[in-house]
Formats: structure tokens, sequence, C-alpha cells
């Protein structure tokens, strides 16, 4: 495993920080180990599940006065002739489902879109770089060896006291010398 940051070669997969930058690489090999995705946000998401959205409440809304309405309000006031029931019901399936389904709107919570941990494991998915079967690790480091540098010649080093513009304070103080000099 090479580290994501510096590119340095890890000795072991249970390292927990790069020896070279310090990078943690505790959630990277996890991340490798389990193809490309985290297990542990699949169970945030299965644990964070409630049937109380806002979808559901405007299907139930829709339900209530399908049910109250025109079911048992025709059965009550048709059926067995009894109108006083079928009103009542009527009017407890228009004002319920309409109450119902203005606390849905107002007060639950839209719905969780969930992370279909299979949706990573798929190679289609994933670009060509980052498959693992056919590019198990990061290529090795590029670097070059110490034996091709070679110490810089006298006549092309160049001395840092030498370069312009110099500071402020450099050319006052030189000003205040040949000041002092000349008098």
């Amino acid at each position: 495993m090479h580290c994501p940051g510096c590119g340095q070669q890890q000795i072991s997969t249970e390292t927990k920080f790069c020896s070279r930058c310090g990078l943690p690489l505790g959630v990277v090999s996890e991340v490798l180990t389990h193809g490309g995705y985290l297990p542990q946000l699949a169970q945030i998401n299965k644990s964070s599940e409630t049937i109380y959205t806002r979808k559901n409440g405007v299907v139930f809304s829709i339900f209530w006065f399908i049910f109250f309405v025109p079911f048992l309000a025709s059965i009550f006031g048709g059926v067995f002739n009894i109108e006083v029931m079928g009103e009542l019901l009527a009017l407890t399936g228009v004002f319920g489902g309409l109450m119902i389904f203005i606390f849905s709107l107002v007060y639950l919570k839209k719905p969780l879109k969930t992370i279909n941990p299979d949706f990573y494991s798929q190679s289609v998915y994933r670009p060509a770089g980052l498959n693992p079967a056919a590019n198990p690790a990061l290529p090795p480091q590029q670097s070059i060896p110490v034996s091709v540098y070679a110490q810089p010649q006298a006549g092309n080093w160049r001395d840092t006291n030498d370069l312009e513009p110099r500071s402020v304070t450099e050319g006052t103080t030189k000003l205040l010398e040949n000041d002092e000099i000349s008098q």
C-alpha cells in the first residue's frame, strides 16, 4: 500500500500513520480492504431508516381519504341507510386526510438517500484506474538516486548575497556606513 499523500510505500497494510508525512492511513487501508467503500456508511443508513417520512405521510393521507370518504361513507350512508354516520365519516375522511397531509409536509422529514454498497463494488461504475483487480496498489515511487547528483561547480555556484534587489535596510545601512567613512 502506498500513502495517498506523499506516495511512500508502507511496510504493512496495518500501519496507522505514514512514516514520511504522518497521514492517518487507517481509513485508507479499510477502504482498500472493502473494495472502495466503507461498510460503516451502509450501517449508518440502515440505522437511520424510519417509516415516519414526508412521502409516507402523504401516501397515508391519501389512503385515509380514500378509505373514509368513498368507501365507508358510501357503505354506511347508502347500504345501511344511516345518513348521519355516512356524513360523519365523510367529514372525518376529508378533514382528517387534510390534517395528516399538512402535518406530513410541515413536520416530517424527507427520507435519507441510502448508499447501496453493491453499486461501488461493481467495476462497471469504477474508473479504470481505480479497479483493484487490475491495479492492486499505487505504482512505485520514482526517485533519482543520490549518485546522479554532483557537487556544484565553483564557477556555476552563485552567492545569494549578490542577488538584487536588496532590502531597504541593507541599502540604508551601507549609505550610513559610507557617510561615516567619508566624514
